[in-house]
Parts: structure tokens; sequence; C-alpha cells
């Protein structure tokens, strides 16, 4: 791939990422597709519990935390990465104060009762769903998600454009970077309005920088064999005791669920 300047670094960058956290835990160990499995469908069983019964979310978090324990994934570094979804914790507190129907006054404030469940059922279905995203992130690379993702057949179109998505996003970062670092060496600085013009030629350039590298990327391709498919280095396959420890999560949620519509 030396058509590129940045094809070669792209490539041999290793699958480490901000979330990974290195570790030899027997998370760490499970085949990737296994793992995704389960996360997928602990979140599934986690969204289909009814909201009232909040002793289910209880649970569901103590499970989590069993598997971080297990993982050794510090509780400090996975609260840290769930503050990403703090968007959506600004979106539920304004749902009593904005949703309509049976009112209820609380420290003064008169709050709808549909929007405080709602509230409630988005903090907790959420909160989980990302801690479990995170703790799939924290015990797989990017590059075993790939595999584990083509392993689970997801169309190879897609498994495709997440690889190049990951391989290059780090590549037009450091092309932001760059063109920042010589704005500012020119006296730029982004004081208001009036400044926005420049930015956007600047976000122009970085779009026409990206759609040239990606066409000299793709004629390097095609020039060694590419066809439309990625060729599978590694086939990833997983035993019964492995699918058994990975399905434990989510099977241990069902039954928490099926409690929660029972009781």
């Amino acid at each position: 791939m030396g058509a590129d300047g940045g094809t070669s670094h792209a490539f041999s960058s290793g699958g480490a990422h901000r979330l990974y956290r290195q570790g030899n835990s027997p998370v760490h160990a499970l085949p990737p597709h296994t793992k995704l499995a389960a996360a997928f469908a602990f979140v599934v069983v986690v969204v289909s519990t009814p909201r009232q019964a909040m002793w289910a979310f209880a649970l569901y978090a103590v499970l989590l935390a069993a598997v971080a324990t297990v993982a050794r994934v510090p509780a400090g570094f996975l609260l840290k990465r769930l503050l990403i979804e703090i968007p959506f914790v600004a979106f539920a507190v304004l749902m009593p104060f904005v949703a309509q129907g049976e009112r209820v006054d609380v420290l003064g404030m008169s709050l709808s009762v549909g929007g405080l469940w709602g509230a409630w059922n988005v903090l907790a279905k959420g909160t989980l769903g990302v801690a479990a995203s995170v703790l799939l992130a924290s015990t797989t690379e990017l590059r075993e998600l790939l595999l584990g993702l083509q392993r689970l057949k997801l169309p190879p179109l897609l498994v495709q454009i997440a690889s190049f998505m990951i391989r290059y996003g780090d590549v037009i970062t450091d092309e932001m970077r760059r063109m920042r670092i010589a704005r500012e060496s020119r006296g730029f600085e982004a004081r208001g309005v009036r400044h926005w013009g420049v930015l956007a030629k600047s976000a122009g350039a970085l779009f026409i920088r990206s759609y040239e590298r990606g066409e000299r990327v793709h004629l390097a391709m095609v020039s060694r064999g590419y066809a439309g498919s990625m060729p599978v280095i590694d086939e990833v396959s997983a035993s019964g005791a492995q699918w058994s420890s990975a399905l434990a999560l989510p099977c241990a949620a069902l039954v928490i669920c099926l409690l929660g519509w029972m009781l």
C-alpha cells in the first residue's frame, strides 16, 4: 500500500484503541464473536425488562460489576468512559418537565409522572447498555471485534467500511491537527462568526484530501488484486465451553427479566 503516505501506517497500526485495556483475564480470552453475541443479547434483555422492576436493573448492574471484576477492569476506568452518555442524561432530565399527563409535586416543582418513569427508563437501560458496550470494548481489540462481526455473518461490505473507518480515523485526525497548526502558525484564531468562513474552507479542503486519499488507496488495492472482498486471515472459532461462559451473562439477565414480568 505504498501508493499513499498514510496507508502503510494505517494498515500496520495495531488493533489497540483508547477503550481497550490490556489484560489476560478469562473475559479477554473469550473469542470476540461470543462476546459480541453476549453483549447484544444482554442489551436486548435489559431493554425488554419492565421499567417498574427497579430491583431487576440493580441486579443487572451487579452482573456487570461481576463481569468487570473477572475482566479486571477497574471501576474508575469504567465510570470515566460512561460519561459518553451525558447527552442522554440531559435528555432524561428534561422529560419530567416537558411530558404531559398526570403531575406530581417534587421539591416544589410540578413534574409529569409519565415523564419521571420515562426518565428512569432511559437512564437505567441506557446506562446498562453503555456499560455493557464499554466492557466489551475494554476486553476486545478493534481487530478482534471486526473478526467477530465477520464470524457472525454481518454483511461483508459493512465490515469493510467499519475496518477502513477505524484504520483511517487516526490518519484523518492527524491531517486535521496539521491543518490547525498551519492556521495557528499564521496567526489565525477562531474567535467569532466572522471566522467561520475560514473553518468551512478548511473542512472542505479536508474532505477533498480525504476523498483523494481514498481514491489512491482504492487504486493501490485494485492493483494488488482487490475484487470487492477482503481475505479472511484468521479463522476465529469458539468451543461449547466458551459459548457457555460468554452466554452466562445474558442467560442470568433473562431469568431476572422473566421474574420482573411475573412479579
